[in-house]
């Protein structure tokens, strides 16, 4: 008798993962930022898609992975980390450590919510200002259908520089 092959099942498909990432990339040219690296982690924490646009730094990747996972790891976004870990550095370093450095509290991770309020996955971007990655995130995944969770960017985006 001849096994059979069990397909997995991901919290997130790749065409939505992808629709994502090219959404952000998108609004990255609209509003004239920098070039972004762009990933989708899925609830799991498993990359299902990233892109890295030319003239990136090659630690960006690692960067937008670090704030998925933390929005991931922590179930909030990455703003809400920072805002709630500022005056607790001690607890930060522990977090990084138990995470195996794939923590980066700063914005620009944001939980992708199904209609059932589910967090089904995180985005990460990474390449510009912090809450100018998160607008491109956050923005990205509400043009694709979800719920982006913070729900709005940061009332001024678009004034922070690198």
């Amino acid at each position: 008798m001849a096994e059979k092959l069990v397909a997995s099942h991901s919290s997130l498909t790749l065409a939505d993962a992808d629709q994502i990432i090219d959404e952000a990339l998108k609004l990255r040219l609209k509003h004239h930022l920098l070039p972004l690296a762009v990933v989708v982690l899925d609830s799991g924490g498993h990359v299902v898609s990233f892109k890295r646009e030319d003239g990136c730094g090659i630690l960006r990747h690692d960067i937008a992975i670090g704030k998925a996972w933390a929005s991931l790891g922590m179930g909030m976004p990455t703003r809400h980390i920072r805002d709630r870990l500022a005056n607790r550095p001690t607890f930060q370093a522990a977090l990084s450590a138990a995470s195996g450095g794939r923590f980066i509290p700063t914005p620009g991770g944001v939980l992708i919510v199904n209609e059932q309020g589910s967090a089904i996955g995180a985005v990460g971007i990474s390449g510009d200002a912090s809450d100018k990655d998160e607008y491109c995130a956050i923005e990205a995944i509400k043009l694709v259908g979800f719920v982006a969770e913070p729900p709005m960017p940061a009332e001024n985006w678009n004034d922070g520089q690198l």
